[in-house]
């Protein structure tokens, strides 16, 4: 099959991508299903969001999706994940600005994704505006990481730490297609 991508680095950024977009998701549906359907239901559904960016970025790969239908459809499904799990159905948290910093960042996070796909000449943005993309959401994982080691350790835990850090790994993704479109335009 005939790939989008050339240079051995880009293929090496998206593979790792895939591989550990894969696994973290494996290991969420398994929660899923250690949990029972009651207790992680809202799991599975940032999971079909995160399955759909990875078929995405799969299909971007092999030229089975055109630029512009990637661009639109996982800026969205990201935006959608942020939204649910950031947003309206945000985790309390162990501090309030903790929860504040999450929450702006969050909304800060939404609007740069709106920003980027409603923009007619999105090849145009760049890089710098690109990688904050994925930096914000490190971020975000990374604040939602320490509310983690701060609180008590339970069961959850492991699978928390897992889930935390799917979004910013399709968003490293997302940004590493990208960053060549805006190079070859």
């Amino acid at each position: 099959m005939k790939t989008r991508f050339k240079k051995n680095a880009k293929v090496f950024d998206i593979v790792i991508t895939a591989v550990a977009g894969i696994v973290s998701v494996g290991v969420m549906l398994y929660a899923v299903g250690h949990f029972g359907l009651q207790e992680a239901w809202p799991e599975l559904v940032l999971n079909l969001f995160y399955i759909a960016c990875l078929v995405m970025i799969g299909m971007y790969f092999f030229n089975r999706l055109d630029t512009h239908r990637f661009n639109y459809w996982c800026s969205v499904s990201v935006g959608i994940t942020v939204l649910l799990r950031d947003i309206l159905f945000a985790p309390p948290l162990a501090f309030y600005a903790l929860h504040l910093a999450c929450l702006s960042l969050s909304v800060l996070l939404l609007c740069m994704l709106t920003f980027f796909y409603a923009r007619k000449n999105w090849q145009s943005y760049t890089k710098r505006n690109l990688w904050a993309i994925c930096i914000v959401d490190m971020i975000i994982a990374a604040l939602y990481n320490y509310d983690i080691y701060i609180e008590p350790i339970n069961e959850y835990t492991d699978y928390m730490l897992t889930e935390i850090w799917i979004r910013p790994t399709i968003t490293y993704g997302l940004v590493a297609c990208f960053v060549t479109e805006v190079e070859k335009a």
